[in-house]
C-alpha cells in the first residue's frame, strides 16, 4: 500500500467529508443502517483508545458537523457514551466482501553515499516531472534519469527501498546513530501492481502462502529475477524528511497527523470519510473487533469494504502486519443526520 501524505491531504479531506459514498463517479454502493448492538464485541472494546485516535485528526476536519463533534469529544469523559450518542453505524457496501491487510513503519539502515549493498537512492519529489507520463520504476532505476539532481536523501538496500515505498513512510538509521524519518511526498502516477499477485500468477506460490517475508525471501534468493519482479510494479514513491515528528509518535498518514498502532485504518476515501470512526470485524486466526479511525489511504485500498490496519513501527510490527489477510466487514460511524441522509428515501420515510 502506498500511503497518502501532506501533498494529498488537502484534496482528500474535502472529498472524504461529503457523505462517504462514491466521490469518483462510480455507482454508489448499497448501505445499511445498523445499531451498536449489531457490532460484535462493541461493549468490550477500549473506546477511550479509539477516542484518543479520533481526537488526533478531528480538529483538522473542515465540515461543521465534524467540528462540533470534535469539540464535544474534548469534553467527554465517557468515550463509549460519546460514540453512541452522536453517531450511527452504517455499513457501506453491504454486497462487497470485506478484506483486511496490515502495514507498518519500517526501520532500515542507510548511508550518505553508495556503499556496499546500499546502492539505491531514496529520492525527494522532483519539482518538475522528468516527462509526461512519468517514467516507470524500471526507467527510474535502470536508466538513472533522476541522478545528478541532488534529490538523494540517503542510500539504502534496493529491496529495503522497495518495501519502504510500499509502506509509504519509514525511518533510516544512519552511521553514528542518526535517524532520518521519512514521509510520503508523492509518486510517479504509474499503476501499482502487486508483485505478490505476480508470483501467484507465475505459479511460484498459492495466494494463502504470500506474505511480505515470503516475497522478500524469494527476491533475495533470486537477485536478477527479483530485480525484474520489483520492476513489475511500475509505481515509484518519493519521500520527504519529517524529522519534526517526535520519535515516540507514529508516522504521518494521509491527514498529515501521526497514526496510532491498531487504531488507525487506511481506507478508500471515495467511500469512507477520512477522519471518521470505523468499526472493524476482521475474522483472522485471532479475530479483531475494535473501533478504529479512518486516517490513511493506499493505492491498493479500493472499495468500501477494504481496510489496511496500521500495526506500528519496526520489524515486530512488520511481521504481524505481513501475516494479515482477513475477511470481515467495516462499519462506518457517521454523524446522525449524515447517516440518515445516506439512507434510501423509502427507508428514511417508512412508517412516518
Amino acid at each position: 500500500m502506498i500511503r497518502g501524505g501532506a501533498l494529498a491531504a488537502a484534496g482528500l479531506l474535502s472529498v472524504g467529508l461529503s457523505t462517504g459514498v462514491a466521490a469518483n463517479g462510480a455507482a454508489e454502493p448499497d448501505v445499511a443502517m445498523l445499531s451498536f448492538a449489531d457490532l460484535e464485541g462493541w461493549e468490550e472494546d477500549d473506546h477511550g483508545a479509539a477516542l484518543d485516535a479520533f481526537r488526533e485528526t478531528c480538529r483538522d476536519l473542515r465540515d461543521q458537523d465534524w467540528q462540533v463533534l470534535c469539540a464535544l469529544s474534548a469534553e467527554t469523559r465517557d468515550a463509549r457514551a460519546f460514540f453512541e450518542a452522536f453517531f450511527l453505524p452504517v455499513q457501506i457496501g453491504t454486497e462487497e466482501e470485506g478484506l483486511f491487510t496490515g502495514y507498518y513503519e519500517p526501520q532500515i539502515v542507510g548511508r550518505t553515499r553508495p556503499q556496499g549493498r546500499y546502492t539505491a537512492p531514496v529520492y525527494r519529489l522532483p519539482e518538475d516531472p522528468p516527462s509526461d507520463p512519468w517514467p516507470t520504476r524500471r526507467q527510474i532505476e535502470e536508466d538513472g534519469i533522476l541522478s545528478g539532481q541532488d534529490l538523494e536523501i540517503a542510500w539504502v538496500d534496493p529491496v529495503d527501498l522497495f518495501f519502504l515505498q510500499i509502506q509509504g513512510s519509514g525511518r533510516i538509521r544512519m552511521p553514528g546513530g542518526t535517524v532520518i524519518r521519512l514521509g510520503y511526498a508523492g509518486a510517479n502516477g504509474q499503476p501499482y501492481d502487486s508483485i505478490g499477485q505476480e508470483l501467484v500468477a507465475r505459479g511460484e506460490y498459492d495466494t494463502h502462502q504470500v506474505s511480505a517475508a515470503v516475497i522478500r525471501s524469494w527476491i533475495n534468493r533470486n537477485p536478477d529475477a527479483g530485480r525484474e519482479l520489483m520492476w513489475h510494479n511500475r509505481s515509484y514513491v518519493f519521500f520527504r524528511v519529517v524529522n519534526e515528528v517526535p520519535a515516540d509518535r507514529g508516522p504521518l498518514g494521509a491527514m498529515n497527523r501521526s497514526l496510532t498502532p491498531l487504531r488507525s485504518l487506511a481506507v478508500d476515501p471515495a467511500h469512507v470519510p477520512l477522519g471518521a470512526p470505523v468499526w472493524i470485524e476482521a475474522q483472522g486466526t485471532v479475530p479483531m473487533n475494535r473501533l478504529m479511525v479512518a486516517q490513511d489511504t493506499g493505492s491498493a485500498i479500493k472499495g468500501a469494504q477494504r481496510g489496511d490496519i496500521f500495526f506500528g513501527t519496526g520489524s515486530g510490527a512488520g511481521s504481524r502486519a505481513g501475516r494479515v489477510r482477513d475477511s470481515g466487514r467495516i462499519v462506518t460511524l457517521l454523524p446522525i443526520q449524515r447517516a440518515w441522509d445516506m439512507m434510501p428515501v423509502q427507508l428514511a420515510t417508512a412508517d412516518g
